[in-house]
């Protein structure tokens, strides 16, 4: 809702910079969906390496 706001501001201040922006939004979004998921990818390995290392410590812990 903030960014259609801005937008709506800048749409008023200067009409023709945000008729690009309008248009270059999906382009800019797709240029950088790659690097999104990488981020998950990456983001999902080191979850993986937490839960390996921390797996001794938890076993230890859930004994009564």
């Amino acid at each position: 809702m903030l960014g259609f706001l801005i937008w709506i501001i800048l749409f008023v201040l200067c009409w023709p910079v945000a008729i690009l922006a309008l248009v270059l939004y999906p382009l800019v979004w797709l240029l950088l969906l790659p690097f999104r998921l990488l981020g998950i990818a990456v983001s999902g390995v080191f979850e993986f390496l937490r839960a390996i290392l921390m797996l001794p410590a938890n076993l230890l812990k859930s004994r009564p």
